[in-house]
């Protein structure tokens, strides 16, 4: 067994080319052969949101404060509250984020397929993210 002690693993910074906004990654756990999930606790401040991206295995969104938004492509902007859980399948492009006036965090947890988690790609525009006060209600 093995245990990881709050505080030991140092927080980081959202990197701006995936990330609009202030963004704070505290990792939970990498994965550990043959394992291959990994999870984070991800806070968004107001208006911060990720990139477009896609996971090749799927991605889990448990959501723990605050309220945010979500969308697939082509889909309409959703939100997010404490106690929500999503599932974004294999390959979905997706983004997610908080609301305008609310920080939102989530526990983020994705598996790596050939050593890959993750497919960024371009920013949610602020055009796009402002459509959410219409769709989304907030």
């Amino acid at each position: 067994m093995e245990i990881s002690r709050n505080g030991s693993r140092p927080s980081a910074r959202g990197p701006a080319d995936y990330f609009t906004g202030a963004v704070s990654i505290d990792p939970l756990f990498d994965a550990v052969a043959p394992a291959r999930a990994t999870a984070a606790i991800v806070t968004f401040e107001p208006g911060a949101r990720s990139a477009w991206h896609t996971h090749p295995l799927g991605q889990r969104l448990v959501v723990t404060a605050g309220l945010g938004w979500t969308q697939m492509e082509g889909g309409p902007i959703e939100e997010l509250r404490p106690g929500d859980v999503l599932w974004c399948p294999p390959d979905v492009k997706h983004w997610h984020g908080a609301a305008p006036g609310t920080a939102m965090t989530h526990i983020a947890i994705q598996e790596a397929k050939d050593g890959k988690a993750v497919t960024w790609m371009e920013k949610v525009t602020d055009e796009d993210y402002a459509k959410g006060r219409r769709n989304a209600g907030s």
